[in-house]
């Protein structure tokens, strides 16, 4: 996203207000409050809020309640290290987040010099775990098995096909459809276009133009809704109708209120929903009771972080970082999105990607093969 010298002031004044008294255990959530993906960020936050609630329920951590705050990264990198560097001076016993790789990357170095640890929900770019830092998890899956998926179905399903290969140049798209390329080509596949837009932007006319030139099959997307949204719509608008497909940064209801019908068919790969695991149905009428909208795997996963460090500093018998980090790489932690476990990277030990399609409004699971 474009980064001005405004957003960080803007991002520095807003956080100006967290110095507050700290009082038992403080988790800091650094998501996307604002911005275009602020639906999403509004899931990792009631799902954190959740978790928060439901284990002071139980009598909190180490004979302590927890405390969340929130700060908001707007997914900006610079606004990413404002928050990380607040969390610092609030002395947070560890931080759920970042929503977006492109936030997660940078913020991850401060949270690595300070010693704080860091669990993310979202962030799934490689990068974020290869520079090998301990203290850094997430619970969620990376791009570069999540791009094989779509990677190996449009190799099986357009073979001999024009296909279109897009990205929003930041770090979570980018990284994703560079996975879905070399995927798709080392299948024997070619990319009919490869091009990239910039996030934020509104008229594709010219992008569906050229992929109209190139009689594209299917268009693969790296990057969120708010564009892929436009793209489909206007493209539709313009006479072409391609297989499109994206990522987790899909699931949102946002994509369908973008697009309407013309998001019909739409599809994107994530982790199999949280939602239809017997063992979350407590947990939904939780979010029911307490006038929250229904919860997505934003919501669950963020959750499940928090879920993660509970457990962690519980092990740890302390909320010192390095004690938690200790904690964390070894053993099993048991959440609402299952059983997680962290290789000696941070990354989970057992990642798992389906494939979901867009169908009336609603996205829904396609049956496995």
């Amino acid at each position: 996203m474009r980064l001005t010298v405004l957003s960080f002031v803007s991002a520095t004044a807003l956080l100006a207000g967290f110095g507050t008294a700290q009082a038992d255990i403080v988790i800091g959530l650094g998501t996307a409050t604002t911005g275009p993906v602020a639906a999403l960020g509004e899931q990792s936050v009631y799902g954190a809020k959740q978790a928060i609630a439901d284990i002071n329920a139980k009598g909190g951590v180490l004979g302590q309640k927890l405390v969340l705050k929130v700060g908001d990264d707007a997914c900006d990198p610079r606004q990413a290290v404002a928050v990380a560097n607040q969390f610092v001076r609030d002395q947070v016993a560890a931080v759920v987040g970042h929503l977006c790789s492109g936030a997660s990357i940078p913020a991850a170095d401060v949270y690595q010099e300070e010693g704080v640890v860091m669990v993310t929900p979202t962030a799934t770019n490689p990068l974020l775990t290869a520079k090998g830092h301990p203290n850094i998890f997430r619970v969620c899956g990376r791009d570069d098995q999540q791009g094989l998926v779509a990677g190996k179905y449009l190799a099986e399903t357009f073979k001999g096909k024009n296909v279109a290969v897009l990205d929003d140049k930041q770090a979570y798209g980018k990284g994703l459809a560079d996975v879905v390329v070399e995927t798709l080509e080392k299948a024997g596949g070619k990319v009919a276009y490869r091009g990239s837009v910039t996030a934020g932007e509104r008229d594709f006319s010219a992008l569906i133009t050229a992929l109209k030139d190139k009689k594209i099959d299917a268009v693969y997307y790296g990057g969120y809704h708010p564009e892929l949204g436009l793209i489909v719509r206007q493209a539709q608008e313009q006479g072409l109708k391609p297989q499109f497909i994206a990522g987790d940064g899909l699931n949102n209801q946002e994509y369908w209120a973008i697009t309407g019908p013309a998001g019909e068919g739409t599809l994107y790969t994530d982790s199999p929903s949280a939602a239809s695991d017997p063992k979350a149905q407590e947990l939904i009428a939780s979010f029911k009771s307490a006038g929250l909208p229904e919860p997505g795997n934003f919501a669950f996963y963020s959750y499940a972080a928090v879920q993660v460090i509970a457990q962690g500093l519980q092990k740890a018998g302390s909320t010192d970082g390095k004690k938690l980090s200790t904690a964390l790489h070894s053993g099993s932690y048991d959440t609402v999105v299952g059983a997680v476990e962290f290789d000696k990277k941070g990354d989970i030990t057992k990642p798992n990607y389906v494939m979901y399609v867009w169908n009336n409004g609603q996205p829904k699971m396609v049956a496995q093969k």
